[in-house]
């Protein structure tokens, strides 16, 4: 691998990193639901990334399909908090 291609996966790691901390602290802070369920959102977005930018770092497929599962229950759980927050109820 190029000592390029390693800065970069570095740079993007890191700034990664930074947009999590970000997003935690709207996580925590609020001030409104909507705004947890998009930063929860947003965090699972962030976990997809990472695992991708380490797949290609290490150049293994696995992480691929880790990063699918990621993005699959992120979709499922973003849906079933915004029908919960509409309407009270996950199921019917």
């Amino acid at each position: 691998m190029s000592p390029l291609l390693q800065h970069a996966i570095a740079f993007t790691l890191g700034c990664y990193a930074v947009a999590s901390l970000m997003v935690l602290v709207r996580l925590v802070r609020g001030p409104r639901a909507q705004d947890r369920v998009f930063a929860l959102d947003l965090l699972y977005l962030h976990a997809m990334l990472v695992v991708l930018v380490t797949g290609i770092l290490h150049g293994s497929d696995r992480y691929f399909e880790i990063a699918l599962l990621i993005a699959l229950f992120g979709f499922v759980s973003s849906a079933a908090m915004a029908k919960f927050i509409l309407r009270g109820e996950v199921i019917e």
